[in-house]
């Protein structure tokens, strides 16, 4: 099999898991989504530990605690994915699937703005048409609803801060995404000690929820290290395009297993959003194609 192809498949394994876990998370109805976000962490920590073991990768783990000041960097970034794993777990368990999917819809959009603004990135004119339709979608929500989607913007505001934090941390994405557990488990281990104690957690109460609890851990690695495969052997543009795989997938389930209502002006709204990707997506593929034309010349 080639390697494009095998790229390929990596990256639709890692979008359709990601676009998939409302269906995973939904089993979680009945345990507060705090519960659930300290077991991700903790499982999560333990599975990537071992893969890290077999794939001897003890040297760079070793090598980011020797950098104090970039574990500075890794620790926000750990708060970060902690602040997003907890908040979309919320969403899904409360059946918001639809807002949660408009926020990853919304992270591209966002971590263009994010570069702009802190690493002095230069926009190209559609590109800032986009990110302006993309905040005209969210306003619309704001002004004709009257609601601010909270969810929508914690999500995409968490995750692009991720990106942009990440971006300055020169750790892969597996040692990274270990790194990161590690420093929030001493936190996961605590409070989950306090649920016990405090008697509120069904860990070893129910034997079905507890490995569900177990298994977020494993479903949160596997497809990183499938989105890690991908990116090694596919060009950017193919892996941006594979992204929207993710949202879409949670989009049409909120709608046809959830049964999600979406109002006109919510529509409204994600076509607005919809288009802004479309416009961005175009206007990158296209100065990639002059960037590529001028350096042939």
């Amino acid at each position: 099999m080639k390697e494009n192809t095998k790229g390929v498949l990596f990256g639709l394994g890692a979008y359709c898991m990601w676009g998939g876990f409302p269906l995973f998370f939904a089993l979680f109805e009945t345990v507060p989504a705090f519960e659930v976000l300290v077991h991700r962490i903790i499982w999560s920590c333990v599975f990537l530990a071992v893969v890290i073991t077999l794939l001897n990768r003890w040297n760079s783990v070793r090598a980011a605690f020797h950098t104090p000041k970039q574990l500075v960097r890794v620790f926000g970034c750990a708060v970060l994915i902690a602040l997003n794993w907890g908040v979309y777990i919320y969403a899904v368990e409360t059946r918001q699937v639809l807002q949660a999917s408009l926020g990853y819809f919304l992270t591209p959009l966002v971590n263009v703005a994010l570069g702009m603004l802190f690493l002095k990135e230069r926009l190209g004119r559609w590109q800032g048409v986009a990110v302006l339709l993309a905040a005209l979608g969210i306003l619309m929500q704001l002004l004709l609803l009257g609601t601010l989607p909270i969810l929508t913007l914690v999500l995409a505001g968490s995750f692009g801060t991720y990106g942009l934090l990440r971006k300055q941390v020169p750790l892969d994405g597996l040692t990274g995404l270990f790194v990161e557990t590690l420093l929030l488990l001493p936190l996961g281990l605590f409070a989950f000690a306090w649920l016990s104690q405090q008697g509120q957690s069904i860990f070893a109460l129910d034997s079905y929820l507890t490995a569900l609890l177990m298994a977020s851990g494993v479903l949160t690695a596997i497809p990183l290290l499938l989105f890690a495969g991908a990116a090694r052997r596919l060009r950017l543009a193919t892996v941006g395009f594979l992204m929207y795989i993710n949202p879409t997938l949670q989009f049409l389930i909120a709608l046809l297993i959830f049964n999600e209502p979406l109002s006109p002006i919510q529509l409204a709204s994600f076509v607005v959003i919809w288009l802004a990707l479309s416009l961005y997506s175009w206007s990158s593929w296209h100065y990639r194609q002059r960037e590529s034309a001028a350096q042939v010349v």
